[in-house]
């Protein structure tokens, strides 16, 4: 299912200066997208302001997207939440939408479970998934986080086959030792190149939005073992890839995307578009 895809985008949510899902906008980004390197989507996930969507509009969403991508890239629907019985019910309607691949999950957040927990509730929503599932480790947001054993487990249920994983690249390459047919994504786009080198599939990216041809051509210097290219890449891109979140994701990239006339600035509550001194400094640190 994952083989050969190494870049996928945390794909952002446009919306309109009424505070509406804009489908046209959300159209012309994934065409972007397409044409700059992405080779799969998550849908819905932190970057498009899950918290804030409701789950009519992550179902509209989803099918939109699915409709408008088709069979031309991978794409994951985020079903993960921190109440068990929601998310086995997102699972279980978002994987049944046409074009899904993957359902993706994180760990609970605010409640604080343990690993005993999360592992039952990630059993849960795979079991009542109809595609599989993708974990989604990210104890920097819910304060809570699979240790590698607890991924090894649950690596073994039939219907879980890959991890998002934004720990460190020792994370990655113990999970990539110790499973079998698991993919295992960073989700920091800085640590593209550590955990490809160490058996990571790819990268889960909010950076490919606007650097998807450098993401690319790093994938392809490391795949070609060109690692003098490889590690010029990463270095112009890591510096990069930080100032998109210098403040609150998705603002910087939402920022930049509006910038191409891609996507309009608005996001929502609690969320707040950067200030124009925000913006100056946002480009400062890009153009060093």
């Amino acid at each position: 299912m994952y083989e050969g895809i190494h870049l996928i985008t945390a794909i952002v949510t446009p919306f309109t200066a009424t505070d509406e899902i804009d489908y046209d906008a959300l159209k012309n980004l994934i065409e972007h997208l397409l044409i700059h390197g992405s080779q799969g989507f998550v849908i819905a996930g932190t970057t498009g302001e899950s918290p804030t969507l409701s789950f009519e509009e992550k179902i509209n969403l989803t099918t939109f997207i699915a409709e408008q991508v088709g069979s031309r890239a991978l794409l994951i629907a985020n079903a993960g939440s921190n109440n068990t019985k929601e998310s086995i019910e997102a699972a279980r309607t978002l994987s049944q939408i046409n074009h899904i691949d993957g359902i993706l999950a994180v760990t609970p957040y605010y409640s604080k479970p343990s690993q005993a927990g999360m592992i039952a509730h990630f059993k849960a929503i795979a079991d009542a998934s109809k595609k599989p599932v993708m974990l989604y480790n990210i104890p920097g947001r819910t304060v809570v986080g699979l240790t590698v054993e607890s991924v090894i487990e649950l690596s073994q249920h039939t219907n879980i086959n890959a991890i998002k994983e934004t720990t460190s690249p020792e994370f990655i390459a113990a999970e990539v030792e110790k499973t079998e047919d698991f993919a295992v994504y960073t989700g920091e786009d800085a640590m593209t190149l550590s955990a490809y080198t160490v058996g990571g599939a790819g990268t889960i990216s909010v950076a490919s939005h606007i650097y998807g041809d450098e993401m690319t051509s790093l994938f392809k210097a490391m795949d070609n073992n060109d690692w003098h290219e490889a590690g010029r890449l990463q270095r112009f891109l890591t510096p990069r890839m930080n100032a998109l979140f210098a403040y609150p994701s998705p603002t910087p990239v939402k920022t930049k995307l509006a910038e191409k006339e891609l996507v309009g600035e608005a996001v929502r509550l609690p969320l707040v578009p950067l200030t124009t001194e925000e913006k100056k400094h946002l480009n400062k640190l890009l153009e060093k």
